[in-house]
């Protein structure tokens, strides 16, 4: 430990440190829709507090909850879920009142708030009180924890310096982050505004039709959950497998595979063109996909298997790029009925109008022109995102150095 760091348990340097008040002492009959707010976990937002408009309390309740109410300077602590966020109370945020699922630590004038704050935030300490905590599903951090973490501490004049040195230097990070998240988000726009542009160039033999003259749309097998268990042969595909802008994905979640009678042609094969028929998720109802492998994908019933009549000059590829366009995207959604799920029918969208080549080769060769645009803005993604994990590793480093005091 570097000379004139003193090493102690963190309630040392504190003049308190307190868990929020118990649900026995607050419920959700004390909200009220204006007045003081409270700060539980879900409230630390980055190294933010934000509040919660559905969690105030009146006068009363606060001068009640008089020992929980913040002041400037003090840092308040998830107590669970994510272990080691926290957030320093600014001048804004002084008298609102800490609540059920935080802690709050109030340091000595020796301890500068956040030069505290960013030590929690820390991967070794982080990694100390998560140690420490209990709880398999979500974690859960006890006052005696948070309190009894042994910290090493420089003089304050030390910890202002280290902490005008992170402050500089996470200022500079932010910035160079939202410059690649921009990069990012620009680098997935110009693929769609070059489809876009690419679809809607006609060529001299294009055909406009509606897409219930083109193809005809089926839906999937109501399976029943109570039938899938943990491994298997058969999977079901739904609309949470799907990306917003079209494409499969593994969503790093356990598989649930389908173990009884699978009734004939509800198994998928490579290429199948499904399009999204209820809005599972934000953004996707709509959304196709094309099955990435044969034998393995249920077709359920909340999606529709797209297949073209006989005599239609139809690619999956392509109109699985047709159906990308803002226009027949725009169009199904405004086709779509319900109120807690939206979703729409075989028969709607079958009524939506495209334009295309009225040849498969013509289809297949603006598709492989979209696909080597699409590689090409696929690498300056993954360009970006090396930079945003470089950048995250970065600001680890430097926390790290901070706390050795290597810095």
């Amino acid at each position: 430990m570097k000379a004139g760091w003193e090493s102690k348990k963190l309630g040392a340097f504190a003049a308190l440190v307190s868990t929020g008040p118990f649900g026995s002492v607050l419920h959700k009959s004390d909200y009220v829709d204006k007045g003081v707010p409270l700060v539980n976990p879900i409230n630390l937002v980055g190294e933010r507090i934000v509040p919660d408009p559905t969690k105030l309390i009146d006068k009363l309740t606060t001068k009640r909850l008089n020992n929980y109410v913040l002041q400037e300077g003090d840092i308040v602590v998830g107590r669970r879920g994510e272990i080691g966020r926290c957030a320093v109370v600014g001048a804004d945020e002084s008298g609102w009142v800490c609540g059920t699922g935080s802690f709050f630590i109030r340091p000595l004038p020796t301890t500068n708030s956040q030069f505290l704050a960013h030590l929690i935030r820390s991967d070794s300490y982080r990694e100390k009180l998560e140690h420490a905590s209990t709880g398999a599903t979500m974690k859960n951090m006890s006052n005696s924890t948070l309190s009894d973490l042994i910290v090493a501490i420089p003089p304050l004049p030390e910890q202002q310096r280290i902490v005008t040195l992170l402050d500089e230097a996470f200022d500079g990070i932010a910035t160079a982050k939202a410059n690649a998240e921009k990069n990012l988000l620009n680098a997935r726009a110009l693929f769609k505004s070059y489809r876009q542009s690419v679809l809607s160039q006609r060529g001299e033999v294009w055909l406009d039709k509606s897409l219930g003259e083109l193809c005809d749309i089926k839906h999937g097998f109501a399976f029943k959950s109570e039938f899938f268990v943990e491994s298997g042969r058969h999977v079901l595909l739904t609309p949470g497998n799907f990306y917003e802008s079209g494409g499969y994905r593994d969503r790093g979640e356990k598989q649930k595979y389908y173990a009884a009678g699978i009734p004939k042609g509800f198994v998928l094969a490579e290429g199948d063109l499904l399009v999204a028929m209820t809005e599972q998720a934000a953004g996707l109802l709509g959304s196709p996909i094309l099955v990435p492998e044969s034998g393995k994908f249920l077709h359920n019933q909340r999606l529709g298997l797209v297949t073209p009549k006989s005599g239609v000059a139809w690619a999956n590829e392509y109109f699985f790029h047709v159906f990308n366009t803002e226009a027949v995207r725009h169009a199904i959604h405004a086709s779509a009925t319900g109120v807690k799920v939206r979703h729409t029918s075989p028969t709607k969208i079958g009524e939506v109008k495209v334009s295309f080549p009225s040849s498969v080769s013509e289809q297949l060769e603006l598709v492989g022109r979209l696909l080597e645009f699409e590689q090409e803005t696929q690498r300056l993604e993954s360009i970006y995102q090396q930079k945003l994990a470089a950048l995250d590793e970065l600001k680890k480093s430097l926390l790290h150095q901070a706390f050795s005091g290597a810095l």
